[in-house]
């Protein structure tokens, strides 16, 4: 080995000593565990500490529609499915299971990562608590459940801020730097040091920016505001009333620890499904009203506020929720997840439709482009 290659050796040893070093000393040794895993997947409750949400005894399963399975759709979806490793799809009309199918071994009972969908059961839930008067209203301060935003400029922040991801706060969501926020939330163990950090940089409640961090305060506000856990809240709220088929998980940073309240709520399509159903009817399941109304229809009522990039308005996100005023004469409103999962509910033809994959386009106007073929196939072949 020549001198140079020596010196090279060396000297690349050195530099990963002391990355080694400061990443031990900055307290960032989830890098560790990120570097492995790579990229998220929707099987990670593999890799992570699991809290359970257990279905009920008796549970209430969906009835078929007479021309169950029977649907033949256009082969841009069938094409979208193969080239986006879709696992799972289902369609719901009128409350009865219309249409489903599953690819890659999994089935009706297999769960997987439901992604930035949890956010909107996070919203779900919050209108539970609206109800049951754990929370005033929207409009309290985030301050009167956490003391770290009870002082200073972050004592503005509300919790409709937080809904309507305009809070403010300086959340770095980004998926690819192994040191950002959202990186460390995913992969490390200490989700209250993280949003412990967080700082309010700009006026709340003037712009929109998408930050998964304010889904994870709000999990932080449920929690003191209740006295349970995000996993609990959804087991009794939802879970059992609604009558789930399967047990579900939420991955939580630690052994009992806090939910990751902006992804990795576990379920199936079927369960899922529940979810859309529930908002379909103005939050009332069967008869029984779980969230109240006048918190869905706001939930479904576009922010309006400037997108903080370009100053556009935001005609496409509510509470939690994405929405599609308008789309081709339908309003339709949808929970998402980063790798293509989606609740998606079209009102006016009483439609529910999940898909559960491994991938997703990527988005035009906001909205990813396989969504818009999923719902132009379904509109095509459901009247």
């Amino acid at each position: 080995m020549s001198r140079k290659a020596r010196r090279f050796g060396l000297g690349t040893v050195l530099l990963l000593g002391l990355l080694a070093a400061w990443i031990h000393i900055a307290d960032k040794n989830y890098v560790y565990r990120a570097a492995f895993y790579n990229l998220a997947d929707i099987d990670d409750n593999e890799i992570f500490e699991q809290r359970q949400i257990t279905a009920p005894q008796v549970t209430q399963p969906w009835p078929k529609a007479a021309a169950y399975n029977e649907l033949s759709f256009p082969r841009e979806l069938e094409h979208l499915h193969e080239e986006l490793s879709s696992v799972a799809f289902l369609v719901v009309k009128d409350d009865s299971l219309l249409h489903e199918q599953y690819w890659g071994g999994y089935s009706d009972a297999s769960l997987s990562n439901s992604f930035s969908m949890a956010k909107s059961i996070v919203s779900i839930l919050v209108g539970v608590a609206i109800k049951e008067g754990k929370i005033k209203s929207v409009e309290q301060p985030v301050g009167d459940f956490l003391p770290g935003f009870s002082e200073g400029a972050k004592a503005k922040i509300r919790i409709i801020d937080l809904l309507r991801m305009s809070s403010g706060l300086n959340w770095d969501e980004s998926y690819i730097n192994p040191f950002s926020m959202t990186t460390e939330s995913y992969y490390g163990s200490d989700l209250k040091k993280v949003i412990d950090r967080l700082e309010a940089v700009e006026e709340p409640g003037q712009q929109w920016t998408y930050k998964s961090g304010d889904t994870q305060v709000l999990a932080f506000v449920l929690q003191a505001a209740t006295g349970k856990s995000l996993s609990q809240l959804v087991e009794e709220k939802l879970w059992k009333p609604m009558g789930a088929a399967r047990n579900a998980e939420w991955s939580v940073d630690k052994p009992d620890g806090m939910e990751k309240a902006y992804c990795c709520f576990f379920s199936n399509a079927r369960d899922l499904a529940r979810l859309g159903k529930l908002y379909l009817h103005n939050g009332v399941w069967n008869g029984d009203t779980l969230v109240p109304p006048a918190y869905v229809k706001a939930s479904l009522t576009p922010t309006g506020l400037p997108k903080a990039d370009d100053g556009s308005k935001v005609d496409f996100y509510g509470y939690q929720w994405w929405l599609m005023p308008g789309y081709k004469g339908q309003d339709i409103f949808y929970a998402r997840g980063i790798l293509g999962q989606y609740i998606i509910v079209i009102p006016e033809k009483q439609l529910v439709i999940v898909r559960l994959g491994k991938e997703r386009s990527e988005l035009v106007a906001n909205h990813p482009s396989d969504l818009r073929v999923i719902v132009d196939a379904v509109n095509k072949v459901v009247k």
